[in-house]
């Protein structure tokens, strides 16, 4: 590791695992309780189960993103982060932030808007801390040796995120203009400015796996974040189908939900391309697995699994149903958890100096980690189609269909399961690595 300041990145590593892991456990909760076995309904009720496990998981994104950016940019800019006090006092805020959002959740302190429940005074906060972190790497770039297209197309994409989350902070009294402008932020985050971090910190890990030459990765960057823009944007429109909007986004969301796949593919084939190209010689070759699944696994959710029910034609039955459950949670996991843990994988024996990347735990971790998504993703599959053929297609009503694919949830408890033995070996080796080192952190260390 080159710069002193860059270890600041673990603070924010450790918040996304520990995260991460009360995500997982919420989810368990939500489950069981979809299984028939809701019994700390009156502790935890479904409903804030469901606002924290789904905020859990931005938060815990976020985080990642953000230890991405301080261990990145410095490297990139070839300077120490503008203030690294200033960085801990904005990891300091976030986590404040989590927390009392966390434990307002259970005592029923949220504004019921789907991923943006939080109210509106922590609003106002998450506005300060994001402002702090833009401002300290804005101006770790400004004052740096060198601009990179990788860095700069990192900032580009985490400055719109915090621009985008502006609009969910107004509210109207009509549903179909506060639905309207609520997918601004989830839908343009996900589908839009979130991508543009994820290339940017794949095209960060592909320089320094790879060993391929900056100037090809860049370019492909240039290609990807045009896919990007020119169908994520207007691919908002496949929200809108139905909430009381003009019928003319049928086909504009019908059109550009078509193509935002080709992004999608746009990633796979980048990474693939460029680690073929570099011969997969690294020896951190756990950091590339994460690396080149994430654009796989980025294609078969969010891309493939995406387009195969946002078509107007299909959408129309499946729209709130568990399909939506089967897209969204490949769709995170491949898009955004998985570069996240590939930074991860790469940074701490970097952060260290202990290269515990050649040992079968955080093999283990990466495999089993994702045969346990691909079961939760059958499983929501099958439940979702089965909800949608007994509700939609025959009639049944709501609460009917939901017992009568309640069998499905144990498949997905099964798959859970495994999810959570490779998440949790992922973890073990996360804190087998130790706080990063004073020889590790020196300047100038490799």
């Amino acid at each position: 590791m080159k710069f002193r300041s860059q270890r600041v990145a673990y603070l924010f590593f450790a918040t996304s695992m520990l995260l991460f892991t009360l995500q997982i456990l919420f989810g368990f909760i939500m489950a069981f309780a979809h299984l028939g076995f809701d019994g700390l309904h009156d502790i935890i009720p479904f409903n804030a189960a469901r606002s924290t496990h789904l905020n859990l998981l931005v938060v815990w994104l976020l985080s990642g993103f953000m230890g991405a950016a301080y261990y990145m940019i410095p490297d990139e800019a070839n300077r120490e982060i503008y203030s690294e006090k200033l960085a801990i006092v904005q990891w300091a805020a976030l986590n404040i932030v989590g927390v009392i959002a966390i434990i307002g959740f259970q005592f029923g302190w949220w504004e019921g808007r789907k991923f943006l429940e939080i109210p509106r005074e922590l609003d106002y906060l998450v506005v300060i801390d994001v402002l702090l972190f833009i401002f300290n790497i804005g101006m770790t770039i400004w004052n740096g040796k060198r601009f990179t297209t990788t860095s700069i197309v990192l900032f580009v994409g985490l400055t719109a995120a915090a621009l985008l989350y502006l609009p969910g902070m107004i509210t109207f009294d009509s549903q179909v203009l506060d639905s309207y402008f609520r997918w601004w932020v989830v839908h343009l985050w996900v589908e839009g400015v979130w991508e543009l971090i994820m290339g940017g910190i794949m095209s960060y890990l592909l320089i320094k796996l790879t060993g391929v030459d900056r100037e090809v990765i860049e370019k492909w960057l240039y290609v990807i974040v045009g896919f990007t823009f020119l169908s994520g944007i207007l691919g908002t429109g496949h929200h809108y189908y139905y909430i009381g909007t003009p019928d003319y986004w049928l086909w504009i969301g019908g059109i550009f939900s078509a193509m935002e796949p080709l992004a999608f593919l746009g990633m796979a084939l980048y990474a693939v391309g460029m680690a073929r190209a570099g011969g997969m010689k690294h020896p951190n070759r756990i950091a590339l697995f994460w690396t080149v699944g994430c654009g796989v696994m980025s294609f078969v959710g969010a891309g493939f699994l995406g387009f195969a029910h946002t078509l107007p034609q299909v959408n129309l039955w499946t729209h709130g149903t568990l399909v939506t459950a089967m897209h969204g949670h490949m769709a995170f996991w491949g898009a955004y958890a998985m570069v996240v843990m590939a930074m991860i994988a790469y940074a701490m024996p970097r952060m260290t100096g202990r290269k515990l990347y050649d040992h079968w735990i955080p093999e283990w971790a990466f495999w089993v980690s994702n045969v346990g998504m691909m079961g939760m993703t059958g499983a929501f599959a099958v439940a979702g189609v089965a909800q949608v053929y007994l509700e939609r297609k025959s009639g049944m009503d709501f609460l009917e269909a939901q017992k009568a694919i309640e069998i499905h949830f144990f498949g997905l408890i099964l798959a859970a399961c495994l999810l959570s033995v490779g998440i949790g070996l992922y973890i073990l080796n996360f804190i087998q690595y130790g706080l990063p080192s004073e020889e590790a952190v020196s300047p100038g260390a490799a």
